[in-house]
């Protein structure tokens, strides 16, 4: 359902729901997300388009590279396998534990993307593939924050649900391409329990909020990919399948820098 809610109160939902259901995630998607190949992977949504195919962060090896929202830090793990001096961020420390003990090994950090433990100009290189943005209740702290901590010339790569999908229901079958609300509508979606505590929670942004909070940040926006689906993809991911993905864009992908 859409409701509004404080965000404190998200950031207790996102830490709770992900922290509950990390187990589960990871044996549902840790496949698709890399795990189990040497280096695992950095795929930047559902689509299954990764890095080392669309090469959106620029050359890696040698560069620190900092993962906001990482999850089981597949990406940070190949961003290492590559040469990179990686750190993974997350919220939810469930999520990191299905990081620690794999191969190659990378510095895990349990933090708010909001407000991030790092000196300023530290990193040369940030990302986030479906990570921190789209569960944050003030994403423009993020991108200020992400901002702060790169280098002059420093790139900020990050990927979310296209917000054209908000105005369909989330289905991946054919009633998911007809819209039934408003793409205007930035109340969040928001699941409560029987007490009335939210328990998951997503912001919606239009593009153009997303351009408004990045020039805001000191960002320079270099590209925006909407990439299609891939023939070779049979996939269906929550809302995201094969039927939708052909006719709608699904992912955003931001590609910024830091002047």
């Amino acid at each position: 359902m859409r409701s509004d809610l404080g965000k404190r109160e998200s950031v207790r939902a996102s830490r709770s729901w992900w922290d509950a259901e990390a187990d589960d995630y990871a044996v549902e998607h840790g496949r698709f997300l890399g795990d189990g190949q040497d280096g695992s992977a950095l795929v930047w949504g559902p689509e299954g388009w990764s890095e080392a195919v669309l090469g959106l962060l620029g050359p890696v090896t040698g560069r620190r590279v900092l993962e906001v929202g990482a999850g089981g830090a597949q990406g940070a793990r190949w961003l290492v396998s590559q040469g990179a001096e990686a750190v993974a961020l997350d919220l939810s420390m469930g999520m990191l534990r299905h990081a620690q003990g794999q191969v190659p090994r990378v510095p895990l950090v349990q933090a708010d993307a909001g407000a991030l433990p790092f000196a300023d100009a530290s990193f040369d290189i940030s990302c986030s593939a479906y990570g921190a943005i789209p569960f944050v209740a003030d994403a423009g702290a993020v991108f200020a924050e992400v901002a702060r901590v790169l280098r002059p010339g420093g790139r900020w790569v990050f990927s979310v649900t296209h917000p054209v999908r908000w105005a369909f229901p989330d289905s991946p079958g054919t009633d998911g391409l007809v819209a039934d609300r408003p793409y205007f509508d930035r109340t969040p979606y928001v699941e409560r329990d029987e007490d009335g505590a939210a328990t998951y929670v997503e912001h919606h942004r239009t593009l153009g909020d997303t351009v408004r909070l990045l020039v805001a940040a000191g960002l320079r926006i270099v590209d925006l990919v909407e990439p299609e689906w891939p023939e070779h993809n049979a996939e269906v991911w929550g809302g995201w399948s094969p039927t939708r993905g052909r006719i709608l864009p699904g992912t955003a992908i931001w590609v910024c820098e830091r002047p």
